[in-house]
Formats: C-alpha cells, structure tokens, sequence
C-alpha cells in the first residue's frame, strides 16, 4: 500500500474527547480515495458507490502526524474497489482501515460507464497524457 498523503492534526480536527473527529478522517479518506479513482480510470467523473464497515483501531489527538494510504484491489465495468489504511506517520500505528471503497466512473450524463482498465498503472509508466502542460 502507497501512503501518499499526510495530515497534522489540529485543533478544529478534534472531537470533545480532543481526540481526531471520526467524520474529518472519513472524509479525507474519500478524497484521497476519489483522486486515486480519478487517476487509475483517467475519468474526473468518478462517485463513490460504496464503503464498507469502517474499523477504528486507535485514535489520533492534535499535532499528530497521519498517512492515508489506498490500493486499488478489483477492477470492475465500471467501478474500482481499494482498500485504505490511515496509520500515525511516526509510530506507524494503525488508526483505521477499511476493507472497500467503491467508485464507478461516470460520462457527462451521469451514467456509469465502462472504463477499460484491468490492473494498476503508475504514471510514470503512462503514455504522455493528452494536452499542454
């Protein structure tokens, strides 16, 4: 699993135990999740369809440091499922995870659309992408 992303916990991330508040991590989580959607199925209309039960491991409190880490693991038609992971970025000690995130890609009318793709790619390992940088 790729950990990519990190976040410092402050103040207006806590709930009233001055412990990270569960719906501030569930939410980035669904972005860090979409942007992996966005990326592996090149379509920036992605949704989420589905997310499993959500396990919290440990908690975080304010100035930690955390990692959301994703992994692709089922392509479908039309959606991607992954798997997600947040750990304290010094310790390493699991916060949450999540078994299945679920995105399908849509067109411009809304409707799930097939995607063609079957395995992870990096985009290091792409063709150049389509217009000017």
């Amino acid at each position: 699993m790729n950990f990519h992303t990190r976040k410092w916990i402050s103040p207006e991330d806590l709930n009233p135990n001055g412990t990270l508040f569960g719906g501030s991590l569930l939410r980035w989580i669904d972005e860090e999740a979409a942007i992996y959607a966005i990326v592996q199925l090149e379509n920036p209309r992605i949704v989420t369809k589905y997310i499993s039960e959500i396990n919290f491991v440990s908690s975080a409190v304010q100035s930690d440091i955390i990692e959301l880490g994703i992994v692709a693991t089922r392509f479908g038609r039309t959606s991607l499922t992954m798997r997600a992971e947040v750990r304290n970025m010094i310790s390493r000690k699991a916060i949450l995870t999540i078994d299945e995130l679920v995105f399908v890609a849509m067109d411009e009318q809304g409707h799930p659309v097939p995607h063609g793709k079957t395995e992870i790619t990096y985009l290091d390992k792409r063709p150049e992408q389509l217009g000017p940088r």
